[in-house]
């Protein structure tokens, strides 16, 4: 290949990045829920003709993208090429075909330039709620947490199923928002594809096959380049973490040969009768994840990136089965990556941050008015984060969702969509590890009824009786808390209730420290307490 032709190609991968970027906007702009266009709890990207990932909206969380990395090849199986039409945009919600819960909606379309399939676009995105017990971890098993919809048709040459439709605002507790979502992630397909084919006529492209092999190839070449300066060997790590009842053991090997990387969770504690358990295409998305950020993170994210890794795991609690509940998945999923680090941090000492909060602290909340008042009905979700663990050279960032790179919703959003009220949302001091480096802090925040009713809630929380844990002798973050304002602790797992006149406590817990706390300078021990992210008696 020239280098003309070489710079030509880079402009067109360029561009194509560009295109999947316009599909995420498309679905963040058009969402019903506020965990997709306040969050950003979504992904997007576009795939060849055989379905291998060539680029992946920046706009997303590591738990869809490479999940759909996968799912999209699962869709090619199940639906014949005979059988799919322009038009077309095909569905599923099915944990271990998809992004490993009910509440991911996946939809993949095809992508034609007249009688010919070139690619595919698909998008994923949380909804609010899908039926069954609602978005908690109480489930005994899959069919318990919501409807199932297997990989199927949502649109044929561009007429949406109805009776899908019906079926679903029959089942959901928000049809409104739930089924917009749905119209809106078909919209972020069609839009891709719009963009893809004005970019093919404009440069004269009939397809993304040359675009395709060049992406792919300069990216394979340059991750099994980075893979091989890293130094052969075999670390393994473990990490314990709250469970639902009684604390569950996580374990890793990581084992680097070559230019290929392997990770195994055998010896992970074995599959729960709740619903914390985790499909493994959700902990692989989060291990190659963890990975990449170390190896090549400035490689871009596409099927030969993701090639190197294997990830692997007889059935536990991160491979669980069908028929597992497995709603709050992303609780073990986002331990994945600390999971991951604290093995590679023994192959590359001095390198690797501290752990952090890692899981998001979701609170989903089901409102309703008090017995005898008028009132609103509302389901409302939303998204917190904890404190990121300390960098070598670099403190922990503070509320701040890491691997998950969710945002959360805004306060105002987030009243809107319930009868809630949110009364403090602050930074937590003290919360931060100490070390060199300083952990990120947690924050507190208080939730309560708006007057006249009460809610019950699903906590999916951890990092309560485990915290994040320092590195290179960094000291541990402060462990999370819930509770009632009047000091009535609550379980850290599972639904419970508010009433009316209190206030739901959450303290979220902080990032482990790095290095050595003696090591920390005075300025940055005067910065901490000038901004009250110590107090003084702590500092």
């Amino acid at each position: 290949m020239s280098q003309l032709e070489e710079i030509r190609m880079q402009v067109m991968w360029n561009r194509l990045v560009s295109v999947v970027e316009e599909q995420a906007m498309t679905l963040l702009r058009t969402a019903f829920s506020t965990s997709v266009r306040e969050a950003g709890d979504l992904s997007a990207g576009v795939y060849d003709a055989e379905g291998a990932m060539l680029a992946q909206a920046v706009t997303g969380t590591p738990g869809h993208v490479n999940t759909m990395a996968q799912a999209v090849k699962n869709f090619i199986d199940e639906i014949p090429r005979q059988q799919m039409f322009p038009g077309d945009t095909y569905v599923t919600n099915d944990p271990w075909l998809g992004t490993g819960h009910l509440h991911d909606i996946t939809m993949v379309s095809p992508s034609f330039k007249g009688d010919r399939l070139i690619g595919f676009f698909a998008c994923t995105a949380h909804v609010v709620d899908i039926g069954g017990r609602g978005f908690g971890a109480d489930g005994k098993s899959v069919y318990e947490e919501g409807i199932q919809i297997p990989i199927m048709k949502f649109a044929e040459r561009g007429e949406v199923n109805r009776d899908l439709v019906r079926l679903l605002r029959a089942n959901v507790r928000e049809a409104s928002q739930v089924i917009g979502d749905f119209y809106s992630l078909a919209a972020c397909n069609d839009v891709g594809h719009a963009r893809l084919i004005e970019m093919l006529d404009e440069t004269g492209m009939t397809d993304l096959e040359a675009l395709g092999d060049f992406i792919l190839s300069r990216t394979g070449k340059a991750i099994r380049e980075r893979i091989a300066a890293l130094p052969d060997g075999s670390w393994s790590n473990e990490m314990v973490t709250d469970g639902y009842d009684d604390q569950i053991l996580l374990k890793a090997r990581l084992d680097i040969a070559g230019e290929r990387v392997q990770v195994d969770f055998a010896g992970s504690a074995p599959v729960s009768r709740w619903g914390i358990n985790c499909p493994l295409i959700y902990a692989k998305a989060y291990a190659c994840y963890a990975l990449k950020c170390v190896i090549a993170p400035d490689i871009p994210n596409n099927a030969a990136s993701l090639a190197v890794f294997d990830v692997s795991s007889p059935e536990n609690i991160l491979n669980a089965p069908r028929p597992a509940p497995v709603s709050v998945r992303h609780v073990l999923g986002h331990m994945v990556p600390d999971l991951v680090l604290g093995a590679m941090a023994q192959a590359l000492p001095g390198q690797i941050q501290a752990e952090g909060a890692a899981s998001l602290w979701n609170v989903h909340i089901s409102a309703r008015p008090v017995a005898g008042q008028e009132g609103r009905r509302a389901e409302v979700l939303m998204f917190n984060s904890g404190g990121t663990g300390a960098r070598p050279g670099l403190d922990g960032l503070s509320a701040t969702a890491f691997p998950s790179g969710v945002h959360t919703m805004p306060i105002e959003a987030t009243e809107h969509t319930g009868p809630i009220v949110v009364w403090r949302k602050e930074l937590r001091p003290d919360s931060g590890g100490a070390g060199t480096q300083r952990g990120g802090l947690g924050q507190i925040i208080e939730i309560a009824p708006a007057e006249g009713h009460e809610f019950d809630f699903s906590a999916m929380f951890d990092r309560v009786t485990e915290p994040a844990r320092g590195r290179d002798g960094g000291q541990p973050g402060a462990a999370g808390a819930v509770e009632l304002d009047d000091g009535t602790v609550l379980r850290p797992k599972g639904w419970q209730h508010v009433p009316e006149g209190r206030r739901l406590v959450l303290r979220l817990p902080g990032g482990g420290g790095f290095g050595d706390p003696a090591g920390r300078s005075a300025s940055a021990r005067e910065d901490d307490r000038v901004k009250g992210y110590v107090t003084a008696d702590d500092a």
